[in-house]
């Protein structure tokens, strides 16, 4: 089994302790989510394992055949190179030999009367076939395809950010490493390829290691949690749901040790305070014991809440209205006779294909595209907050605090509160020492807490947010759901992440390309689940519904009940009537928790073994009924 072991991991940056003597082993199934807040150390603990630097301490042991393939957030791939050399770049035999073998085929396919070319192309394919390469070009080809990279003769200087990483993922999946290292992979996916890179890494033969904001995704893929928090590294088994239940169990400890040591600290101080000398070698020791425990009390640390709660400006009925609006854009159609209402306080999410125009109807809406054709109308009492996906350019020397000044001094709460600058930036997890830290020393994702900041600060009553769940920490997307619920406004959101949308979006628009665009009222997953049963088209009833399991036939000979059979036909009455008001009070539970992904998981589950206990109840039940003599 191939394995990697670190021990005693220490790194720091500047006064800030990224993760001291972390130990862990990564085993060859392993399928680990790597979580923490912004800023926490998380990339960089995935930069040490990789190889790209080096702790300060501590060492990584691994076999010397071992091999790492690490998509980072912003992939480092040759600007000169083409999708297809980029690709093909790896330094494993199978790709050396792909690549002599297409530069053969390039030749042939130029010179086809050429004897050296063609000597050369046959004795490549001969070598294809000996080292199975046809397979390994096959799955490469999969790969692309899944993840939409068609134009492979571009060059890598010429991609968007989104093909750029899509580009990063295709290497390091058909590398194949023994360890798949994935920083941010669902970040510029579109739903397909995340379900399939999902399907992809559940049977991947090899270990995954992954930090990902997707709490979906974290619970399909993965079979250990690890939480880096406070320097401290801390294991979970089972998937991101177990992790919740798990972390709250820690936590609850933790405070019940403080509770205990703060108790039994007032004790022994009390007893110092006596006048206690080390007469005795007992007392000396019970001194020794006082300064050590005094020296553990107030050290429980935990991850502190981002707490958001500005105030917006009122808004009027009218909010946003299109009206036949029409738009071409890089020669694809965007909108098509496109009629859309938006008013007070709905909630939005909008999906779809990349690529097909959802971040420009945004552009549209902000003014910095027009129309072709039709009307556009933004409501006088708007006041639009744009959360766009790339943070705005940012002079890395500002400092933080200077930053957010440039908006305002003081900003007022919900409650009509002023609230100042810095004590803003402490509810955002901004401690004081950071609010003089040059911006180019902040983490992606406190750049992007940061910004998401200054857009909020604006007080705006209808939010734009294009990708909002990129490069946040789970722990910043909960409050930002949260905030979202009470804000007194319109919220459109664009975005890919299934739960994000679950929680936030009561209505949608399904972006399909050419200006086809399908709306839905409900659920983002209900929608998914209805696209599913549709495209199925089942040809007959039985694959929609499967036929109920065959109760046992009526024997000629029986005509009654035994006495058994009479005392169980009684319990089955009251087991059913039973049954069926915990079905109702389990659906009337999942109705009213429908934002809560944890506990709604937890109802769906109690409720199937209701029912399934209830099928089977009402089964017997009709069986016995045949006999029943009343």
């Amino acid at each position: 089994m191939q394995t990697l072991r670190a021990d005693n991991l220490t790194s720091t940056y500047g006064e800030k302790t990224l993760f001291k003597d972390v130990s862990f082993i990564i085993n060859e199934n392993d399928r680990i989510g790597l979580i923490g807040t912004n800023g926490s150390g998380k990339t960089s603990l995935l930069n040490v394992i990789a190889g790209l630097t080096n702790a300060e301490q501590g060492t990584i042991t691994k076999p010397s055949d071992y091999t790492i393939g690490y998509l980072q957030q912003q992939p480092n791939l040759d600007p000169q190179k083409t999708v297809t050399e980029a690709v093909f770049a790896s330094d494993q035999a199978v790709f050396k030999l792909i690549r002599r073998y297409h530069q053969a085929l390039d030749e042939f396919s130029q010179h086809p009367e050429d004897p050296q070319a063609i000597e050369a192309y046959t004795k490549l394919q001969v070598q294809m076939d000996q080292a199975n390469a046809w397979e390994a070009e096959s799955q490469i080809k999969t790969i692309l395809t899944q993840l939409h990279l068609t134009d492979l003769d571009r060059k890598i200087s010429e991609l968007s950010g989104g093909q750029l990483k899509r580009v990063g993922l295709a290497v390091v999946l058909i590398q194949h490493p023994d360890l798949l290292i994935l920083d941010e992979p669902t970040n510029h996916l579109d739903l397909d390829s995340i379900i399939w890179l999902q399907d992809y890494l559940a049977t991947y033969k090899g270990a995954v290691l992954i930090v990902t904001h997707d709490r979906y995704f974290l619970d399909q893929v993965t079979n250990h949690i690890w939480e880096l928090s406070f320097g401290d590294l801390y294991h979970y088994d089972g998937n991101y749901q177990s992790f919740v239940e798990q972390k709250a169990n820690r936590i609850e400890l933790a405070r019940e040790t403080e509770k205990k040591r703060q108790s039994l600290y007032q004790k022994e101080l009390a007893w110092m305070r006596t006048g206690a000398k080390a007469r005795s070698t007992k007392q000396k020791g019970r001194i020794n014991r006082f300064n050590e425990l005094k020296s553990q009390i107030g050290h429980l640390q935990e991850d502190q809440d981002l707490e958001i709660a500005l105030g917006s400006q009122r808004l009027g009925k009218d909010v946003i209205e299109f009206k036949n609006a029409n738009l071409t854009f890089d020669q694809l159609t965007i909108l098509q006779d496109f009629n859309w209402l938006v008013q007070a306080n709905d909630r939005i999410g909008i999906s779809g294909e990349n690529g097909a125009g959802k971040t420009t109807l945004f552009k549209v809406i902000m003014g910095q595209l027009p129309l072709d054709s039709g009307v556009l109308k933004i409501g006088e009492t708007v006041k639009l907050g744009y959360y766009s996906q790339q943070t705005e350019p940012i002079p890395e020397d500002k400092r933080v605090i200077e930053y957010l000044s440039e908006v305002a001094e003081s900003v007022f709460d919900r409650n009509g509160q002023r609230i100042e600058v810095t004590g803003l930036l402490e509810r955002f997890l901004f401690p004081r020492f950071m609010h003089g830290t040059l911006i180019r020393k902040l983490s992606g994702g406190e750049k992007r807490r940061l910004f998401l900041l200054k857009i909020l600060m604006q007080q705006p009553n209808v939010l734009l947010l294009d990708e909002p769940t990129n490069d946040l920490d789970i722990g910043t997307l909960a409050v930002l759901e949260d905030y979202l619920d009470t804000f007194a406004g319109t919220v459109i959101t664009i975005s890919h992440d299934r739960y994000f949308l679950d929680r936030v979006a009561e209505q949608l628009l399904i972006f399909k390309g050419q200006g086809k665009i399908d709306r839905y009222v409900g659920r983002f997953t209900d929608y998914l689940n209805q696209s599913d049963e549709s495209s199925s088209k089942p040809t007959d009833q039985s694959r929609v519904n499967p036929a109920p399991q065959a109760t046992p036939k009526v024997t000629k000979d029986k005509t009654k009940l035994t006495y058994g059979e009479r005392l169980e036909w009684d319990q089955l009455n009251e087991d059913i009537d039973q049954l069926t008001d915990q079905q109702q009070a389990l659906e009337l539970a999942m109705s009213e928790n429908g934002d809560n992904y944890e506990k709604l998981a937890r109802l769906q589950q109690e409720l199937n073994e209701v029912v399934k206990t209830l099928d089977e109840k009402t089964a017997r039940w009709e069986y016995l009924s045949e006999f029943v003599d009343e």
